[in-house]
């Protein structure tokens, strides 16, 4: 008998375990779509002054409209596009009317186009405030004399524009930059593979389950044998 009830316990035990941590999973799925909710409808809402200092916790994602001029000088962040290919975010100094001297990701320009001239000064900038957080355990240090970032890495792209730490990644620029694709900020980069994780230990789960049936039902053939 114990030859039996052993392993039976033993299958129930996984199976249980395996089943709790798929719905613990599914709770989390839950409660990362309210937290993305949250996110979005702050990415969309109403836009605020700038903050006197910018605290990456309670302004992260805020809307902001600021009206300035668009400074020369350039830094270049490789990322790549869907369907397009690697190019760079194009990083600026923006002063505002205030007289203030922030970040502006201006957007997304193709390899070929990075000598190309850009028209700068006066612009009205819609956009989000954003500490982006691009930097991996993978990620190369950024080649700063030769102006090829690989994170947004804001105080030090401050200390290069000598800027305040502060970066407004824009979503719309009137006049529109020529030649400069705005990527906004949204909740694409977040991950969310709470849906994975569950199935796959609901997957375990039903493995368990058969081997477990199958692992009994040999031992009683045995038996019978």
């Amino acid at each position: 008998m114990s030859r039996i009830i052993t392993p039976l316990l033993f299958g129930l035990i996984g199976t249980a375990i395996l089943l709790w941590l798929g719905t613990w999973q599914m709770q989390r799925l839950d409660w990362k779509r309210g937290i993305l909710s949250e996110i979005e409808n702050r990415i969309g809402g109403d836009p605020a002054p700038l903050p006197a200092i910018g605290d990456p916790e309670t302004d992260r994602y805020q809307p902001v409209q600021i009206n300035g001029t668009i400074e020369p000088g350039e830094l270049y962040v490789l990322v790549s596009q869907k369907k397009i290919g690697a190019g760079y975010r194009v990083i600026s100094a923006f002063t505002t009317e205030g007289g203030r001297r922030i970040l502006l990701d201006r957007g997304f320009i193709p390899v070929a186009n990075r000598e190309q001239d850009r028209d700068g000064g006066m612009a009205e900038v819609q956009g989000n405030l954003h500490w982006p957080d691009d930097r991996t355990s993978s990620t190369p240090e950024n080649d700063v004399e030769g102006n090829t970032w690989f994170a947004r890495d804001v105080d030090a792209m401050a200390d290069v524009l000598e800027t305040e730490p502060l970066l407004v990644i824009a979503r719309n620029i009137s006049p529109a930059d020529a030649g400069i694709d705005p990527l906004p900020v949204d909740t694409g980069g977040i991950p969310n593979d709470h849906l994975q994780y569950a199935i796959t230990w609901y997957s375990l789960a039903v493995v368990w389950i058969v081997m477990t049936g199958a692992y009994l039902w040999r031992q009683r053939k045995g038996k019978e044998g």
